[in-house]
């Protein structure tokens, strides 16, 4: 098999490699599609949770080749989407091979099967499709709640789509690049709004506020506009920066402030909402590249943020 290898850091390598057994409760997967994510970006230029070679995708779809002992013949063959948690610990496209091969084996009573038919690359979006669907549950909005979300990512993205899908009256939409911006008035956001303009008037309008970019200035400005008895969501990631309010002001104005962190729980939802259509996740892909044009792909996703939302590495190329 083929897998786009981490072999040091900033350096990915296509390697051919031995094809992966499944153990007891395992199934092999055959990648059809990967998404590059910012978390890989991270993991590529070299962190300390993973060491080197390693093989990044957590964003990712495929379709189950061969099963392990223990494991539901009935998944044999259907495309598929999973959590990437595993029982002995760490995460598929983390601590255990992803998408970014051509085959990875994972815990068969994480998959959830997908229609026949149903595209790849945006069952791909899935993964982050449940971190907000986690994300919004904590939230708690009103249906017809008013939000304004920080971030024109993929996160970002996804939360304006669900807070519409959900009825809200009004979502606004705050980010940094022209062309996310444009996608996100075409997907409803209302309105789209520059980042770093943003007016004043926005103080106390959104009872609902989503941070979803990781930028430490955009969870600063959610604190400012927050209504009293307001509610604010923090998606994004924020490094190693540290908050800096006053918390009399947190406890005078009564705000929420609320953390989610990943998907547990989210998935079965993510996917009925992904298989019903009901939200256009393909107009988040941008590209799709195959598997020999990976550093194409990887540098689109790294620097071509006002050229792409979503860019995928298409293993059925």
């Amino acid at each position: 098999m083929r897998a786009i290898t981490n072999t040091a850091p900033g350096r990915l390598e296509l390697r051919e490699l031995p094809l992966p057994t499944p153990g007891r409760g395992q199934a092999r997967i055959r990648t059809r599609a990967a998404a590059v994510c910012a978390t890989d970006l991270k993991m590529i230029a070299g962190w300390q949770r993973t060491g080197f070679p390693a093989i990044p995708g957590h964003e990712w779809c495929g379709t189950v080749d061969s099963l392990g002992p223990g494991a539901d013949p009935a998944l044999l063959g259907r495309l598929c989407v999973g959590e990437n948690i595993l029982p002995g610990g760490g995460e598929v496209g983390f601590e255990h091979p992803g998408g970014y091969g051509e085959y990875f084996v994972t815990q068969a009573a994480n998959l959830y099967p997908l229609p026949d038919g149903f595209a790849p690359a945006q069952a791909a979006l899935i993964e982050p499709l449940a971190v907000c669907v986690r994300g919004l549950s904590r939230l708690r909005p009103e249906p017809a709640c008013r939000a304004l979300v920080f971030g024109d990512g993929p996160l970002g993205l996804m939360m304006l789509m669900l807070l519409r899908a959900r009825g809200a009256e009004q979502t606004a939409l705050a980010g940094k690049q022209p062309f996310r911006l444009a996608l996100a008035a075409e997907l409803g956001a209302d309105p789209a709004l520059e980042a770093d303009n943003l007016p004043g008037s926005l103080a106390g309008q959104f009872p609902c506020i989503v941070e979803a970019s990781g930028s430490p200035e955009a969870l600063e400005w959610a604190f400012r506009l927050a209504p009293r008895m307001g509610r604010i969501l923090v998606l994004g990631d924020y490094d190693q920066a540290r908050a800096g309010f006053a918390w009399n002001d947190l406890l005078h104005r009564e705000i929420e402030l609320i953390g989610s962190n990943a998907s547990a729980g989210a998935w079965p939802e993510a996917v009925r909402l992904a298989v019903s259509g009901g939200l256009p996740l393909a107009r988040l892909v941008t590209r799709r590249f195959p598997p020999e044009q990976f550093a194409e792909a990887v540098e689109l996703a790294a620097r071509g943020k006002n050229q792409c939302v979503k860019v995928i590495i298409d293993w059925d190329a």
